[in-house]
């Protein structure tokens, strides 16, 4: 029975040419060597298994070479050349440093170094692991690396170049070898299929480049692996079993699922997953990894960061059609929310599922792609930033114009109109006003509409109110449908290709407390969606400046880059004050933080500033109040 070698030592790159994914710094050496311009001392850094001791045994070997090639490759057939592939060269000394790290074996190499070579030109000395060596090797050592004989060369490997002393890398020149593109492992692992004579499935080679992280030795000592459990023919699902990795189908499934709103296919997925043992922190992740390809997949431009097969980014495509980005944005967040508090759970599988639970409510609150693509507004339901045009202060209804209660406890929705307020005859207090608008939609001009008012009445009306007639309870319900599809309006519309200068410019004038009274509308109604943010409003002063400009203060930076919410206020102010040029402006104020009363200490301080007699009445009685 012949000798078995295995596949990393069998097809290690005896040439420049053959190393795979470092072609810089090949050609760095290969011309170095052409042209003479040799360092004493190289380093060689980089994660492991990527070509940095490989590459140091091909430069010994071609400088050294009797007849090298014009573009600096070793001829492979003198006598240096052959002593060296057959391990028998005396010009070219491997040391181990993780074993050999002591002042003594460096002072060893160091008496060695004193001697000239018998045969070639160069002494070469590769030092392995170098970092292993201790301080006092490297103090050794440091004299004979920067001032060398001109025969000796020093050639250092390491993984880790932070634990080299600055003075040994102030002697060397660097060279960082990276990690290898999984397209390049793929595409390597495919020829060696080929010559060992195994038929291997793209996929199953992507999968396995993807596995070990840049390092080419790992994945020839993983394909070796397939071979022994699979033979002569590798298949994705031999891969996936033998590697213990979540096939690719149960995260289309879940996404499947998740589009639909299926949450009870959720969890016979998560349950199938489980009982095939795999962990629920590896569910989590590779479903994060999976939304991240989706939400690359949806630009052609960005779908080539896939390190995918070309069946598998065609896949990714496809599905990633039917997904809207925000929904893949909340997912993502959701996903990795869930994947950093896993560990801390105690009930693993409780946690997955409700991680799952909120992601399949997304599809329900998020528009379709289609409905992405195409914005419409129904009539059945109030006007959410209807392009209106603005009447003239003559035909203002009566209703409109005047900002009393009409209602009992209710106070009176705000106009879009901004004249002076006219003198009118009292309104009944039993049933609000209607206002029937009538619009023309096909002319753009800014005319004024007719409107006609409708006496009180006790009778039910089909007909919706409108903006300038609409009851409170009306507008808190529009409120309430300011949710996902307002604020994606804007995303909606950039995938339309729509742009803000195809809206007629709309500036009506509005007073400080016509604001106001809008600015606190929104806070009554926002109250039940974001308490904090609605709070913070209720203490932020908006104030009216130039251009329809709005200053108003908040208590910190995270408050006033939160998009999301500052968005649907702008929006809302836009629509109730008629108008498309109001900017907000927040202003950081960190007075607007009180400091709270935690401690007895303070509660019985803040009292007593208000109550002095709790002062006096302490000292009377000799009181302790446990502080």
């Amino acid at each position: 029975m012949e000798n078995y070698i295995v596949s990393a030592r069998k097809y290690r790159p005896s040439t420049f040419a053959q190393v795979v994914g470092q072609d810089a710094i090949t050609s760095t050496l290969k011309n170095a060597i052409v042209t003479g311009h040799l360092a004493q001392a190289f380093l060689f850094t980089g994660p492991r298994g990527v070509g940095k001791t490989t590459c140091a045994r091909i430069m010994a070997k071609t400088i050294n070479c009797l007849n090298p090639t014009p573009d600096g490759e070793p001829c492979n057939e003198c006598e240096s050349c052959r002593a060296f592939n057959e391990n028998a060269s005396f010009n070219i000394h491997e040391l181990d440093a993780a074993s050999n790290n002591s002042v003594d074996d460096i002072r060893n190499l160091v008496n060695q170094v004193r001697i000239p070579p018998q045969s070639g030109k160069y002494k070469v000395y590769i030092i392995d692991e170098v970092h292993m060596l201790s301080t006092a090797a490297f103090n050794a050592f440091l004299k004979t690396l920067e001032e060398p004989p001109s025969y000796a060369k020093f050639i250092l490997a390491t993984t880790e170049k932070h634990k080299i002393i600055p003075t040994i890398l102030s002697r060397c020149q660097i060279f960082d070898f990276r990690r290898i593109q999984v397209e390049d492992i793929a595409n390597h692992l495919a020829f060696v299929a080929r010559n060992e004579g195994i038929e291997a499935e793209e996929e199953a080679l992507h999968v396995i480049a993807q596995k070990v992280d840049g390092a080419l030795r790992d994945a020839l000592s993983t394909f070796d692996q397939i071979v022994s459990y699979s033979g002569k023919k590798i298949t994705y699902k031999d891969v996936i079993e033998n590697l213990n990795i979540l096939d690719y189908e149960y995260y289309f499934r879940v996404t499947d699922a998740l589009l639909k709103g299926e949450f009870t296919a959720l969890l016979l997925i998560l349950d199938e997953i489980l009982q095939n043992g795999f962990d629920g922190q590896d569910f989590l992740s590779g479903l994060n990894d999976h939304f991240r390809n989706l939400l690359v997949a949806k630009n052609k431009t960005t779908a080539k960061l896939l390190q995918t097969s070309p069946a598998l980014r065609k896949h990714y495509e496809e599905q990633a059609a039917r997904c809207s980005t925000a929904l893949l944005f909340q997912a993502l967040d959701i996903c990795n929310q869930y994947d950093l508090d896993y560990k801390s759970s105690n009930n693993k599988r409780l946690h997955v599922e409700i991680a799952l639970t909120r992601l399949s409510t997304l599809a329900k609150g998020m528009p379709s792609v289609t409905e992405e693509q195409t914005v419409s507004v129904s009539t059945e339901k109030p006007p959410v930033y209807e392009k209106t045009v603005t009447p003239s202060p003559e035909k203002v209804p009566v209703a409109g114009k005047e900002e009393k209660p009409v209602m009992p406890q209710e106070k009176q929705p705000v106009s879009s109109d901004l004249s002076e307020p006219k003198e009118e005859p009292p309104v009944e207090k039993t049933v609000p006003p209607q206002v029937s608008v009538e619009k023309d939609k096909k002319t753009p001009e800014p005319a004024p509409q007719e409107k006609t008012f409708t006496p009180p009445t006790t009778q039910k009306t089909t007909k919706p109110a409108t903006e300038n007639g609409a009851s409170v309870g009306a507008k808190r319900s529009s409120m309430r449908n300011i949710s996902i599809k307002e604020t994606l309006q804007a995303l909606r519309a950039k995938e339309n290709g729509k742009k803000e200068g195809d809206e007629p410019v709309i500036a009506t004038p509005f007073s400080q407390e016509k604001l106001e009274t809008v600015w606190q509308q929104f806070v009554e109604s926002y109250k039940s969606r974001s308490p904090s943010f609605a709070l913070t409003l209720s203490k932020g002063n908006p104030v009216v400046k130039e251009n329809f400009r709005i200053e108003y203060h908040v208590p910190n930076i995270v408050i006033k880059e939160d998009k999301l919410n500052v968005n649907v206020l702008l929006d809302f102010l836009k629509k109730e004050l008629n108008n498309n040029q109001i900017t907000l402006d927040a202003i950081v104020d960190t007075q607007m933080v009180k400091k709270e009363a935690y401690t007895d200490r303070e509660r019985f301080e803040k009292l007593s500033k208000e109550y002095p007699v709790l002062n006096q009445l302490k000292d009377k009685l000799d009181l302790e109040f446990g502080f």
